[in-house]
């Protein structure tokens, strides 16, 4: 039991200590050519976000239509 609650903690600390550095983490995992291309590829293989970016990025400008 006791040691069932240390995990949870720990854990808890963890995500505390990744949320409060949040943007450095994204830099330094982002900052890598792999992980960047993982990321990005796994992003844009759901379907909701990948439709709305391409819809937002391939619309054209709306004065013309």
């Amino acid at each position: 039991m006791a040691r069932k609650i240390i995990s949870i903690f720990m854990l808890g600390l963890a995500g505390y200590f990744v949320f409060e550095n949040r943007y450095r983490v994204m830099n330094m995992l982002l900052g890598n050519r792999f992980l960047r291309r993982v990321a990005v590829g796994s992003i844009m293989g759901l379907p909701g976000i990948r439709s709305k970016m391409m819809d937002s990025l391939f619309s054209g400008p709306s004065e013309f239509q």
